[in-house]
């Protein structure tokens, strides 16, 4: 029981930085202020000649579309008062691949939080062991932060390669090779926005293991041998 005990802990450790980033990034996909914030910050309503409210409609019919049965997204604005389809065929076919990416992170999301939930209430209501659910919070949450410091620091300092590799390895074809003079795509987020994505996302995951890694720190020192409660 006890070599149970330590794998089951170990593995909700290794699943903690998992569970953190995959729900920074569903978090950050979903959130349409992260959108008007990198529309405003680059200027995109100039860039596309887009309004305000056109703009809006896109960044949320993208969310829309990420989160519904649609295999093919069709979003139609309006610029100089002519209706027009916001994505052409290569768009089109890249944002497919964006949008099985996130349930992917959506899944690995699910099966990580299922795990964790379940090693807490183990804890907790069966082995009566506060002091291992919190000695593997503070551990999960101090991994996360390297992994995360280990990231910034990529982003900070390579976020070109980062940006490439990550595409190379993410995707199998080449649709999201996509021209900023004519693509709407690539005019509505520019690499700018991808960097303040990234660093938004490692920021919400390291605050995120900040908290439960105190959390843990707390439950281990309440739970310490000899010590009255």
């Amino acid at each position: 029981m006890s070599v149970l005990k330590t794998a089951a802990k170990w593995l909700f450790i290794l699943c903690l930085p998992v569970l953190l980033l995959t729900a920074s990034v569903s978090a950050a996909a979903n959130c349409v202020w992260l959108y008007k914030y990198g529309f405003a910050k680059y200027d995109v309503g100039q860039v596309t000649g887009l309004a305000p409210a056109e703009l809006d409609k896109a960044a949320r019919g993208l969310i829309g579309y990420f989160n519904n049965a649609d295999e093919y997204i069709s979003i139609t604005v309006e610029k100089n008062g002519q209706p027009f389809t916001l994505f052409n065929e290569r768009e089109v076919a890249h944002l497919k691949d964006v949008k099985g990416l996130f349930h992917l992170v959506y899944k690995i999301l699910l099966g990580a939080g299922i795990y964790v939930l379940v090693f807490v209430g183990v804890c907790l209501f069966w082995w009566r062991d506060k002091r291992r659910l919190g000695g593997g919070l503070f551990l999960g949450g101090g991994l996360t932060l390297v992994l995360m410091l280990a990231l910034g620091l990529v982003i900070a300092f390579d976020f070109d390669q980062f940006f490439l590799q990550f595409h190379l390895l993410s995707f199998a074809n080449e649709f999201w090779m996509l021209d900023p003079t004519k693509d709407y795509l690539i005019m509505l987020f520019p690499q700018g926005f991808w960097f303040d994505a990234a660093l938004y996302c490692a920021l919400a995951t390291a605050a995120g293991a900040i908290i439960l890694g105190g959390v843990g720190w707390l439950l281990k020192r309440r739970s310490a041998p000899g010590r009255l409660t």
